[in-house]
């Protein structure tokens, strides 16, 4: 059987009961042991896993995150510790706390950052060089050794103008602070001009340039989530994420960088019809 063009998955919470830690969401599926199971039965190479605040002050969180992460690499699976809120972009030392916590709680591979702060209705002259500070930042102040520093990139980021006509795209600011990207293109379908592979490609086609591996995300919530039913899989299902991955992996596996798709996420995507 061929392999999956799926390599990569973001896993949100963790198993760990609110009762026990504040932190802990308390889902069943996200044992270290299920966590494990399902990157074994999808052969994923990556996982980017959530890791909350303080996460190296011990107990059940940090527990949950050393059995996790080391089961995981115990398997050959890279293991990024992933985390990201608006609020860190205009305070980028609250990004550079969260990500010391995250590396002294377990031996990640690196970071991986999801940051949102178009969201609030922020300019992307604004916040394209907030977030090319933040990621220097880290890079400058986080004991990251032969880590990587990663990031979520919407793929418009690679044609979005910062300024006026010529100036800098929000890719063009942050991708030199960065060692690789998720490039997230979320559609239900691979192909036509509104399919994953025609909105990756700019974005896809300047990592590669740059040297830089990439991902191209897609997703699996549910249309209220993913912001309507043409965003996700949820309807389709996951024969058709297969197929449509495997029309994404012909069109940039040649490209220098390819890493994969990557699917968010790990609770979405166990669900998702057959």
């Amino acid at each position: 059987m061929a392999a999956s063009p799926i390599t990569t998955i973001w896993a949100w919470g963790n198993s760990v009961p609110p009762t026990a830690d504040a932190r802990g969401n308390g889902y069943a599926d996200m044992t270290p042991a299920g966590v494990m199971g399902f990157a074994q039965a999808h052969s994923l190479t990556t996982v980017y896993l959530s890791v909350p605040w303080a996460a190296d002050q011990g107990g059940p969180i940090q527990d949950w995150l050393l059995a996790t992460v080391t089961g995981l690499q115990a398997t050959g699976v890279r293991v990024l510790a992933l985390g990201g809120d608006r609020s860190w972009v205009a305070e980028p030392a609250l990004a550079v706390w969260w990500a010391r916590a995250a590396l002294a709680s377990a031996p990640f591979d690196g970071l991986q950052f999801d940051l949102e702060p178009w969201v609030a209705g922020t300019a992307p002259s604004v916040y394209a060089p907030q977030l090319a500070t933040l990621y220097a930042l880290v890079r400058s102040s986080v004991p990251l050794g032969s880590g990587a520093l990663l990031a979520d990139a919407p793929w418009w980021w690679a044609v979005t103008p910062t300024g006026g006509p010529g100036s800098p795209t929000v890719l063009d600011l942050t991708l030199p602070q960065l060692d690789g990207i998720a490039v997230v293109a979320f559609a239900d379908h691979a192909n036509g001009s509104d399919g994953i592979i025609a909105l990756a490609q700019p974005a896809a086609s300047a990592a590669s340039v740059a040297g830089k591996p990439f991902t191209i995300g897609v997703e699996t919530d549910t249309p209220e989530v993913a912001g309507g039913s043409q965003y996700t899989f949820f309807d389709e299902g996951s024969a058709v994420l297969e197929a449509e991955a495997g029309l994404v992996h012909d069109a940039f596996v040649d490209l220098p960088g390819y890493s994969g798709v990557a699917v968010e996420h790990l609770r979405s995507w166990r669900v998702l019809k057959a």
